[in-house]
């Protein structure tokens, strides 16, 4: 059903509805959206879905955060933007520190942390509990960085809750998840039982990989990933998703309409790309 959007609570001014971006490195293309679901469009509630990316000039990386607030927690939108900044920001702060595997424990640690000083600043109290951070602005949070390597984009990245990632063959049109389902399954759907941050657990989920030519990273919220069991929705990005579209574009493709799905939606997309070719010098006059 078709309807205006209700505008959100008057504090919340700071959160859009909908916000996307989209730029390119000489070796990868990023792009990625964020849209209020109908739920929280038609209840004038904000949006609890955030993405946040950063290129890293030396090593010429992505890093990206995507962070879903759990709808229980009071501030969960906060808590999504504090957890995506603080995820990018100590990633940026590793690949600083030279070669070699991510320490993505200590990212996810530092968004963590981050949450619990959120918690302090919003409810003026010197060391709220787990449960009272949990309460105000639990999250999911998947985040991670795509560098250049000599054998092509090297992947590491993790997740803490149920938001998720795939892979994308523009080839066949196909999705495969990087983590394994709630299910234990090979299925893209997974159930609604999260263990969010300001949690981390003792064995943190993590993966690491090359990105071949042929395929797209792709993370996202759930409000995402469960609509791709519906092969219509699959197909309509697999077909938008196979070059990288305008980022304003792809916000408008997030935005569709199905029935039972009314989730905010987010989606990080990271394309590999050939290195730009050298300016031809110019010849003789």
């Amino acid at each position: 059903m078709e309807f205006e959007a209700r505008p959100p609570d008057r504090y919340a001014f700071d959160f859009p509805d909908s916000e996307c971006d989209g730029w390119s490195t000489d070796h990868l293309a990023l792009r990625f959206a964020s849209v209020r679901g109908a739920k929280h469009r038609y209840y004038r509630q904000p949006r609890q879905d955030t993405a946040r990316a950063a290129a890293h000039e030396s090593t010429g990386s992505v890093v990206f955060a995507v962070a879903d607030g759990v709808s229980s927690a009071t501030e969960s939108h906060q808590g999504a933007v504090e957890a995506c900044r603080a995820a990018v920001e100590r990633i940026l702060h590793l690949l600083d520190q030279g070669p070699g595997p991510l320490d993505l424990a200590d990212a996810a640690a530092h968004a963590a942390s981050r949450l619990c000083e959120l918690a302090r600043w919003l409810l003026g109290t010197a060391d709220p509990g787990p449960e009272e951070v949990a309460r105000l602005c639990a999250t999911t949070l998947v985040a991670g960085a795509v560098r250049p390597t000599a054998g092509g984009p090297r992947v590491e990245l993790f997740r803490i809750g149920d938001s998720g990632a795939w892979l994308l063959d523009r080839v066949s049109g196909r999705y495969h998840p990087v983590f394994a389902s709630k299910t234990g399954t090979d299925a893209v759907l997974v159930t609604n039982e999260v263990a969010p941050l300001p949690r981390v657990p003792g064995s943190l989920e993590q993966a690491a990989f090359h990105l071949s030519g042929h395929r797209v990273l792709l993370t996202g919220t759930d409000g995402f990933g469960d609509p791709l069991g519906d092969g219509a929705v699959g197909a309509l990005f697999a077909r938008h998703l196979a070059e990288p579209p305008p980022p304003l574009w792809l916000g408008h493709v997030l935005d569709f309409s199905r029935e039972t799905f009314d989730d905010d939606r987010t989606l990080l997309a990271v394309w590999p790309q050939a290195a730009a070719a050298p300016a031809p010098k110019a010849g003789p006059r």
